[in-house]
């Protein structure tokens, strides 16, 4: 028989369980970048993911071995690895959808944890089934291929390494290569062709002949030609999906409604958009929380936190420092596309800018959209270890490297803010942009606002923090310059932009002193993730509450009207 011959080649049940392994580990990567634009990319959504997959593989494990005993026939689980694919090529095209109807749904039906039950349920739906179908694999092929027990440690052990191989090769290129070079949409596609070319594979060569007692007999042969006929029928039908998948499913938009970004794409580490407007461009990098960075044209104050974090320089004795023919060295922790340092470059004379940025993709977005100069200093690292790996001291160091709820818990705990206190000069000021929502620092109900207040307080002598009118972020600024507020308003006093000296008043008359709790993160504890998702839900809460009330009083319809 057929069959036999291809059960006889090993070596091809090894390739089976290599790609297999490689496209569990794809699909999962994917996964991540599929959802980081709508859940972001924390840990709490890594989580998810990891544990709807273990779910879904630990089931597909015990299916998979029952069905081998039941009927070892390797048509059916090839069979199982064509749907698999299918579905798997099918995800792009529908993948963004069925996340968004399922947080439509959620955010209604559910009033705490929105992000880890919207990822969960996305997950469920979206990945589970076919990492099942994959999860059979490992089993089945143990079965199809021990021929005795004097050599199933052997066989079991290689399938193992290839399964390893595989899933090895299937974590670092989509990372590092496909996601990165053509998107994630086509990285689906990609592992997805894989696996239909290896059913068609099997299929072909066996030609789908399942096993007779009499394959001479006029039952057999017609059974052999409806074997024949069903998986030709298969092939078809999947190849004339995965066509259409690749037809109208490429496409890499996640903000799929937005019908004007000047840019929209990917890189290693961020979901990337660009807006041009009238009067200014903006960065983001998630499609449901906010603005990132911003360019106004015409050279005006932003509205945002930036403006506030002007007052820093201030602090630092800018002003005064031009009297005498000094200058000031600012360090940017989180670039972005360089806002901060546009303004520091408008504004002032005397500054030398230096930036940190872990995405050069977004460096990249900054020179050509953002009138970044070729000339700014701008280095491609992780803040923290560039702080490691310097001795330079700073009049001035701005940290900017959170991101709705992914705060790197590295860059947040007592031991880096003691590392950024470590590279301020004596009357050095730092400054931190705090963009979760809170009303509140209150340390009997702790938000993350008020771990990282904590935190930073128990680092340095004086901690002040002032409300961004409008928004939901907090200046906070730090020193171990007693004078540090003094020094704002005399500094101020000097300023001859009428625009600028009205936003330090105002940064002066509404600073406040931070009274100091006991909640400190380390990098042994740093629960940002939960305190993020905490604070996320507030907002969402409040965002929703209007629809919310809409929905009580008149139902679907009148919230249909209502949009």
């Amino acid at each position: 028989m057929k069959e036999k011959s291809i059960l006889s080649n090993k070596l091809f049940l090894y390739m089976t369980e290599f790609f297999a392994g490689m496209s569990v580990m794809a699909v999962e990567l994917g996964a991540s970048r599929l959802l980081a634009p709508y859940f972001s990319s924390s840990q709490i959504v890594w989580t998810i993911i990891i544990g709807t997959i273990m779910i879904a593989m630990a089931l597909g494990n015990i299916y998979g071995g029952r069905a081998a005993d039941k009927d070892p026939n390797p048509g059916r689980l090839y069979t199982r690895i064509l749907i698999a694919a299918v579905w798997i090529a099918l995800i792009p095209l529908v993948g963004k959808y069925v996340i968004l109807g399922i947080s439509a749904v959620l955010i209604f039906a559910v009033n705490s944890n929105f992000l880890v039950i919207a990822a969960f349920a996305a997950c469920m739906v979206v990945f589970v089934f076919p990492l099942f179908l994959l999860g059979t694999v490992t089993p089945s092929l143990a079965k199809y291929t021990t021929d005795s027990l004097e050599d199933n440690g052997k066989i079991i052990g290689t399938l193992g390494a290839f399964n390893t191989v595989g899933s090895i090769i299937g974590t670092f290129l989509p990372t590092f290569v496909t996601i990165p070079a053509v998107g994630t949409a086509i990285t689906f596609l990609i592992f997805s062709g894989i696996l239909i070319a290896l059913s068609i594979l099997f299929f072909v060569t066996t030609g789908s002949e399942p096993e007779s007692k009499d394959n001479n007999s006029t039952s057999g042969k017609n059974g052999n030609l409806d074997a024949k006929r069903r998986s030709t029928r298969s092939i078809a039908i999947s190849l004339v999906i995965f066509l259409l998948c690749c037809i109208f499913g490429h496409n890499s938009s996640f903000a799929f409604w937005e019908k004007d970004l000047t840019y929209e794409g990917e890189s290693v580490y961020n979901y990337l958009q660009v807006k041009d407007n009238p009067n200014s461009v903006i960065l983001s990098t998630n499609v449901l929380f906010g603005v990132q960075s911003i360019l106004i044209k015409d050279g005006a104050l932003t509205g945002m936190y930036y403006d506030y974090a002007l007052a820093a320089p201030y602090m630092a004795g800018i002003k005064e420092k031009e009297k005498a023919g000094e200058s000031i060295d600012v360090l940017i922790l989180g670039m972005g596309s360089g806002t901060y340092a546009t303004q520091l470059s408008r504004y002032f004379d005397n500054v030398n800018v230096e930036g940190v940025e872990i995405d050069d993709k977004i460096t990249d977005l900054a020179h050509k959209y953002f009138e970044l100069p070729e000339t700014a200093k701008v280095t491609t690292y992780d803040g923290r270890a560039y702080l490691n790996a310097i001795d330079n001291r700073y009049d001035v160091i701005m940290v900017d490297a959170y991101q709705d709820i992914t705060i790197p818990f590295q860059m947040s705990s007592r031991e880096f803010f003691s590392m950024v206190k470590e590279h301020l000069k004596d009357d050095g000021v730092m400054v931190v942009n705090m963009n979760m929502y809170s009303e509140e620092l209150d340390s009997s109900n702790p938000t993350i606002n008020t771990y990282l207040a904590d935190t930073i307080s128990s680092v340095f002598d004086n901690v002040a923090i002032v409300d961004v009118v409008g928004s939901t972020n907090k200046e906070l600024f730090a020193s171990n310059n007693t004078h540090y507020l003094d020094n704002l308003e005399a500094n101020a006093a000097l300023e001859k932009n009428e625009s600028l000296k009205a936003m330090m008043d105002k940064v002066s008359s509404t600073v406040l002193f931070y009274d100091a709790g006991t909640n400190v993160m380390t990098d042994d504890k740093a629960p940002v993730e939960l305190l993020g998702m905490k604070q996320i839900d507030l907002i969402i809460k409040d965002e929703v509450a209007y629809y919310k009330e809409i929905y009580n009083s008149q139902g679907i319809s009148g919230l249909i009207k209502s949009f």
